[in-house]
């Protein structure tokens, strides 16, 4: 119970609303008193109330009349009627009209209880799945998906573009490039954002369970089966699901997977009912799916079905651009959950950030944030707290140089940064000397490095 719930008791009848006061109260609730349902009316337009508690007859209006009025102002009240036991056909009228619930005179108190904090509970509910909502609405913005270098642009131009319509998407990249960040984004930003975002990674689970998981099963259908179960698609159904790892289905799971693309209907292992299905599917493989095809491991009757519209992800050492600004993002998230103030990251260490190879792609960048946050041992990230080397970085100049993006449309600043960036790392850190490359004063500089967030 919250402590500052705050419960509007309405009766014509002052001595029953002393008692449910002082009742009510007792509970740990707070009580305000309203007459009549016109005082309700106005007391609910004023204050926001968690719960109602209205009796249903009442001289002037009736609480009827100012349930349906309540429910214009707030649908979200929970409004409990009271009603005498031969009024229940009333009540039920109530009911359809939005009540959450009817006790009939004289009350069984515990039953008042109960009922309260069941509505109270509901509230809570509905309250937690909408900052979740949310929450996971601004995860997947595509505004907050990080990135600046033209690759991400044009990338996330397109997930603008696709997102609004109901096509099925193919999404490819390394692993750890964000797949499952973009298939949030075209979800939470599509007509079936208020629906389901189930996710399910085929590699993780064996074909006789991943079938299980994908269509459901009926009782008795396999040993183990001690009850009927929902599938991922009947999760999903009105909205969208995300098949990532789709490479790793085997053969006969590629043939399920095509009828329900084709058919939008699944049936339940063991059973024999069709079940029609309203799911848009997004998929995703770091395989090239045509070589698999050749080889004869991909139906090539399924590719073209999830390949309507194909995204790929660029890997982090095609936009290295855009790690400065992830490095800084990661930054400010572990410094907060890991509670240490960490100002930057040095340039030399941002350098070593650059041009390393990131095989394991945006994951593997951002644990090796976490890794030097945990680790620092003072205001700013330095070389000694990355868990990754010289070589391993090519500053020796073995590894692929950095050479930054062009283009027409590549962002002034991206091109400005990493300039300042490669400079700075040329002249070992030497603020002074690299502002005499770059041909600016060292206060200027000093300006840049602090906007980038990696200054030392």
């Amino acid at each position: 119970m919250n402590p500052t719930s705050t419960i509007l008791v309405v009766d014509d009848d002052s001595s029953h609303r002393t008692m449910l006061r002082t009742l009510i109260g007792g509970w740990g609730y707070g009580v305000q008193e309203a007459d009549d349902g016109s005082t309700a009316v106005e007391a609910v337009k004023e204050q926001p109330f968690d719960l109602v508690l209205m009796d249903i007859r009442m001289l002037k209006v009736s609480g009827i009349e100012a349930l349906e009025t309540i429910k214009s102002v707030n649908p979200a009240i929970p409004v409990v009627i009271m009603t005498a036991f031969s009024s229940v056909e009333t009540a039920v009228e109530a009911l359809k009209k939005g009540a959450y619930d009817y006790l009939t005179k004289p009350l069984d108190f515990e039953k008042l209880k109960i009922t309260i904090q069941r509505a109270m509970e509901h509230i809570n509910l509905k309250e937690e799945n909408r900052r979740l909502r949310e929450s996971l609405g601004r995860q997947f913005d595509r505004q907050n998906i990080i990135g600046r270098s033209l690759s991400m642009v044009k990338l996330l131009e397109t997930v603008a573009q696709v997102a609004p319509s109901e096509a099925t998407v193919m999404l490819t990249g390394d692993s750890g490039t964000g797949k499952e960040l973009i298939a949030g984004a075209i979800h939470f930003n599509s007509p079936r954002k208020d629906g389901p975002f189930i996710k399910i990674n085929c590699a993780a689970i064996t074909e006789t369970l991943l079938e299980s998981e994908l269509f459901g099963h009926e009782k008795g259908a396999f040993t183990g089966a001690d009850r009927k179960k929902e599938g991922k698609f009947i999760q999903a159904n009105n909205g969208s699901i995300f098949l990532d790892e789709i490479s790793e289905t085997s053969l006969t799971m590629q043939v399920k997977l095509l009828r329900v693309l084709q058919e939008r209907e699944i049936t339940r292992v063991g059973g024999d009912a069709v079940i029609p299905v309203n799911v848009r599917v997004i998929a995703a493989t770091n395989k090239n799916l045509l070589d698999l095809i050749a080889e004869g491991r991909f139906r090539e009757d399924l590719y073209y079905r999830l390949n309507v519209v194909s995204l790929d992800l660029p890997p982090l050492r095609e936009r290295r651009e855009d790690i400065p600004i992830l490095v800084e993002h990661f930054l400010r998230r572990f410094a907060e959950k890991n509670r240490k103030e960490i100002k930057g990251v040095t340039p030399k260490a941002m350098d070593r950030l650059v041009y390393y190879q990131w095989p394991g792609n945006v994951r593997e960048l951002m644990n090796a944030v976490e890794r030097g946050v945990v680790l620092a041992r003072s205001d700013y990230l330095d070389t000694e707290v990355l868990p990754i080397t010289d070589q391993s970085a090519g500053e020796t100049g073995e590894s692929e140089p950095f050479e930054p993006e062009t283009g027409p449309d590549l962002p002034l600043e991206a091109v400005e940064k990493t300039t300042i960036l490669k400079t700075l790392a040329s002249a070992d850190g030497n603020k002074s000397e690299a502002a005499r490359r770059l041909g600016i004063t060292r206060k200027t500089l000093h300006k840049k490095l602090k906007k980038y967030g990696v200054m030392s």
